[in-house]
């Protein structure tokens, strides 16, 4: 991977971020590209997926160096992850920039990423709770019975039904290709594959014994997550996205979790709300990339 003079904070949190995700079995060694002009390295881009899965999803470790080679890089990328089965490739940009990725440079980074079939499919958020952080108060209105008590279908059920009102991006474009069901079954889908247990997936229900609320807390490759929040049409209004979040950091935290991260899109403001009422702050903004292969 491409080195940077007087730079070693981030060389070494770089080496240690790549070091992980290999160990984690998020990449691979031959999915690890380098530039390399007169013999020097010139850049280097990273395909990534989640553990277990034999097709990569995403790029991470893009240092691009200068247009040209991000270009090479970007297009090699694309023909790799293509040939490996993949038929679509994400990436994001945090800003500020900080540590593993330090994706300095964000004006030249769009730049790039639009001129080669990239387009932003989310304009987001990002929230930390961390161990020293008052632990958010748990909502008394709510009685959780977990996955492991119910099974994945009144998950998927409760999730089609929060999403037929939904903000977020990501989730429309998916609601739009899929229809709700499928929407709702591929995100379940996907938050069963990240590590976690299962009576850490919980439905809430309200004194009148709805279920208005999914919480679905993990360990992503990185870091803890608040991995999915769904409330009900009907649950709305009453702070339970604010309770789901707050449940989920108790269970976490519980498990020994010195740091979790959630996400969410930039104009979902009742979800921005719920992650501040529950003690997190936003400390980088996040942009969500997608092109078709």
């Amino acid at each position: 991977m491409t080195t940077f003079p007087n730079d070693e904070e981030r060389n070494a949190a770089t080496a240690g971020y790549l070091s992980g995700l290999l160990e984690r079995g998020c990449t691979r060694p031959e999915w690890c590209l380098v530039a390399e002009r007169d013999g020097a390295l010139a850049g280097n881009v990273v395909l990534w997926t989640i553990p277990g899965r034999t097709v990569p999803t995403d790029i991470v470790l893009l240092e691009p160096g200068d247009s040209e080679t991000g270009r090479a890089l970007l297009d090699r990328a694309a023909g790799l992850a293509r040939s490996l089965g993949a038929q679509t490739q994400g990436h994001v940009l945090d800003a500020p920039s900080q540590a593993p990725q330090f994706q300095r440079g964000p004006q030249l980074r769009e730049q790039l990423l639009a001129a080669n079939g990239f387009s932003v499919t989310r304009d987001g958020c990002r929230f930390l709770w961390q161990a020293g952080d008052p632990l958010p108060a748990q909502d008394g209105r709510l009685h959780w019975r977990s996955l492991a008590e119910l099974g994945e279908q009144p998950f998927v059920e409760l999730l089609a039904d929060a999403f037929t009102d939904t903000k977020d991006a990501v989730f429309l474009a998916e609601i739009a290709e899929h229809g709700l069901p499928g929407a709702a079954e591929r995100n379940v889908t996907d938050m069963l594959e990240l590590d976690h247990e299962p009576d850490w997936y919980e439905i809430g229900y309200d004194r009148q014994g709805r279920r208005v609320a999914l919480s679905m807390p993990a360990r992503a490759p990185s870091s803890a997550v608040i991995g999915l929040v769904g409330v009900t049409p009907a649950g709305r209004g009453h702070g339970y996205a604010t309770a789901a979040v707050a449940r989920g950091t108790q269970i976490l935290a519980a498990s020994g979790a010195t740091e979790i991260r959630g996400d969410c899109d930039a104009s979902n403001i009742g979800m921005f709300r719920a992650f501040e009422r529950a003690g997190y702050r936003n400390f980088a903004n996040r942009k969500m990339f997608s092109r078709d292969l």
